[in-house]
């Protein structure tokens, strides 16, 4: 029998929930039963097949904010309607007809915010059809209700276990976005290596803020509903909206990444009661700031809280560092272990294993790795090295098989032939009590090639000058790796849409008109 597919856990939670709430629109307050959503699920299937004429093996765009609907296009694509390729908020438009067009996409379901960008490039990415879902105004061709209208309730064929189920573009950082194509195993498996560790319990309700374009959302898209519990959606995040969804419903998991952590606490409404009923807060998808992590803590003494990593291409955690693991201590910058069925190694740059302790690339392998990247065989090769994926992070692990990540391999620093964690600056000038954010990168310099350069936000009224984090840095990490300029604003970094700081963004006006080997 076909296990690792999703209709083999989706479909028996929502008949044994059938008349629990099982979702909830934070910001509308609408709210469906888990019979009520796999009604709609199945006249979806339904009608994609006889009014859109769209099968398994189609690509069918996604473009929108936080939703019901964007939840159960979603499960019907999991349950083998079509691949999903859901779309970066804050792709351009250049970028989106990019994508579009190499995913051979010929639906788009699209919400009123972003309607006007799909409406723009429709021709030129080759759209024939345009779903308007969630209401309001937008150029489509139907409405996402009008859609469903009449369709029967019918399910999709159960795909293979190496069938396709969703083309996630990544973010385009470098070069044009990859799409990245995951089966049906390997989204499936991932959600079981996570329960393994993370188990989801009873009355557990989780809240989703993170982008539901992102696979950092993952947990609640798709994690949640197998297990049968509640998921409430924020649409946008932002903090004062998330402590007020917490509050109303109870929440007890999410994940959020280390910017909207930092923004909740740093927020004049907040008080670590209002979140109190959070047992399991994971994080992960970039650099936790150390003097955040240590405040957080110690305001959610009873709060479990995880590090989750890994990436796009392993749909998409590799590690956990577990709630025991932060509050013994002792391994507090580490990313955690390898979850079960996971294994990593260290290599350096000709690929050879290196010992515990020493920093090298970091390179995984298990059974919930991509298929490859769309169109691209090269790119695919490039990628994996003998049956392990090559992650282009660097790191080290300990004797105990704890990962402790340096740095991203673009991220690096290379000073007088020196290799410099950004992350390790990062940590030494965010314990500064002034300093509410900063982004460490390298920039041109004639006699070092690379030199380090600070970026800070600061709290409003600080005094704080490029003396003072200089000096406040040099006393936690070696001279050579201290910052030889410093820059502030008052402005937020420029965010990506899983609001991670956008280093090549911050590194672009430094390097304009000069090479740089990354970027």
């Amino acid at each position: 029998m076909k296990e690792l597919v999703f209709a083999r856990t989706l479909l028996p939670a929502w008949q044994r929930g059938a008349d629990e709430i099982g979702f909830i629109n934070a910001a509308t307050g609408e709210q469906r039963t888990f019979g009520e959503h796999a009604d709609r699920v199945s006249r979806l299937c339904d009608a994609v097949s006889t009014k859109l004429g769209i099968c398994l093996k189609d690509r069918v765009t996604v473009l929108g904010i936080n939703s019901i609907e964007y939840l159960e296009l979603w499960h019907a694509g999991f349950l083998g309607a079509f691949v999903v390729n859901p779309l970066n908020l804050r792709f351009s438009a250049e970028e989106l007809i990019y994508v579009l067009q190499d995913a051979e996409t010929s639906v788009c379901f699209v919400d009123s915010t972003f309607a006007p960008m799909i409406e723009k490039i429709r021709d030129a990415a080759g759209l024939k059809h345009v779903v308007l879902m969630g209401g309001g105004e937008g150029a489509a061709d139907l409405t996402y209700e009008d859609l469903l209208a009449g369709a029967d309730n019918v399910w999709p064929e159960v795909p293979e276990e190496d069938d396709l189920c969703v083309v996630m573009y990544t973010g385009g950082t470098t070069g044009k976005p990859k799409g990245v194509m995951l089966d049906q195993r390997a989204e499936v498996l991932n959600q079981y290596h996570i329960a393994m560790t993370v188990p989801w319990q009873p009355n557990d309700a989780y809240i989703v803020s993170t982008p539901m374009f992102h696979g950092a959302s993952m947990l609640g898209v798709v994690g949640a509903a197998m297990f049968g519990v509640p998921v409430v959606i924020q649409p946008m995040f932002e903090p004062a909206g998330f402590m007020a969804a917490v509050e109303k419903y109870n929440c007890t998991v999410t994940v959020l990444v280390p910017t909207m952590i930092g923004m909740v606490v740093n927020h004049p409404e907040f008080a670590p009661e209002r979140i109190s009923s959070i047992k399991r807060l994971i994080y992960g998808a970039s650099p936790m700031p150390k003097s955040l992590l240590e405040k957080l803590l110690a305001m959610l003494p009873d709060t479990g809280i995880y590090q989750g990593y890994g990436m796009t291409e392993a749909a998409t955690v590799l590690t956990f560092f577990t709630d025991a693991d932060h509050r013994e201590g002792s391994r507090l910058g580490s990313c955690g272990r390898a979850l079960a069925g996971i294994d990593l190694k260290i290599v350096d740059e000709d690929g050879n294993d290196l010992p515990t302790g020493q920093a090298g690339e970091v390179y995984a392998r298990g059974g919930n790795f991509m298929q490859g990247y769309l169109k691209l065989p090269a790119e695919t090769e490039k990628a994996f090295r003998g049956g392990w994926y090559a992650s282009g992070d660097v790191g080290y692990l300990d004797d105990k098989g704890y990962l402790f990540l340096v740095d991203r391999a673009k991220d690096m620093i290379i000073s007088g032939g020196e290799n410099i964690y950004s992350v390790e600056v990062e940590n030494a000038i965010g314990s500064h009590p002034e300093v509410i954010q900063v982004a460490v990168i390298g920039i041109p310099s004639e006699q070092w090639g690379e030199a380090v350069h600070a970026i800070c936000v600061v709290k409003e009224g600080s005094a704080l000058t490029a003396d003072d984090v200089i000096a406040h840095a040099r006393t936690s990490i070696g001279g050579y790796k201290v910052p030889r300029s410093v820059d502030f604003r008052i402005d937020p970094f420029p965010l990506s849409g899983a609001m991670k700081v956008l280093k090549k963004d911050l590194r672009a006006p430094y390097w304009a008109g000069k090479d740089r080997a990354i970027n």
